[in-house]
């Protein structure tokens, strides 16, 4: 059966995109991206952060838009920010944490870590990750554990970069279908959309080269 049909259309739609609130003796957490000091953040993270150092204010924009952002906010200013990469139905990484110098030992970080869980989106997600250096002890506080089975976990990184590219990945070509929706007026009453596509082909291995070049 083909994926795109009415049926599964309307109920697998991407989780639609709502404003949740949480507050607690005058601090607020909010997922609206309206609010969201951009400079400020971007000042933590690619100057006071160690994971995301000299990160550009490009990549940080398009994190923004490809995850649930949150802010932390007091008496209007924003003091935090968080966000989560998700899928809505089996994982959840919590991630770019940062709580501002001056609110530090409040159990900010905690409760971040903690109400996060109660999205209405997400409260189903079985699983979820987070990754930190040396601050265990606040995320234990909002029930996370360290990994069970460490050792089945895998990644590449910056830091730890992929060893080889195989023969196999080196000889593959992949195509990139390129969609465009223009949306056009039927009648007073309704609209009809139109997909049309373009196709680019090009090796993985290039586009691995470029990657590299690009992280550099």
């Amino acid at each position: 059966m083909a994926w795109v049909n009415e049926s599964n259309a309307r109920e697998y739609d991407p989780v639609e995109y709502k404003i949740v609130e949480w507050r607690r003796e005058g601090f607020e957490l909010s997922t609206d991206r309206a609010r969201l000091d951009i400079d400020k953040v971007q000042h933590f993270l690619s100057v006071q952060s160690y994971w995301a150092q000299g990160q550009p204010r490009e990549i940080l924009l398009r994190t923004i838009a490809n995850s649930l952002a949150l802010g932390l906010y007091y008496q209007g200013q924003q003091i935090g920010f968080a966000r989560i990469v998700t899928d809505y139905a089996r994982v959840a990484y919590l991630m770019d944490i940062f709580i501002d110098e001056a609110f530090r030992g409040k159990g900010l970080g905690t409760w971040l870590a903690e109400v996060v869980r109660t999205h209405p989106d997400l409260t189903q997600v079985p699983k979820w990750l987070l990754t930190t250096r040396d601050a265990q002890p606040v995320y234990q506080r909002a029930g996370w554990n360290g990994l069970k089975s460490p050792e089945m976990m895998m990644e590449i990184s910056p830091a730890n970069p992929a060893n080889c590219v195989s023969k196999t990945l080196a000889d593959t070509h992949m195509t990139v279908l390129a969609t465009h929706t223009t949306v056009s007026a039927t009648h007073t009453t309704g609209s009809a959309t139109h997909t049309t596509g373009s196709a680019t082909q090009t090796t993985v291995s290039d586009l691995q080269t470029k990657a590299k070049e690009n992280q550099r």
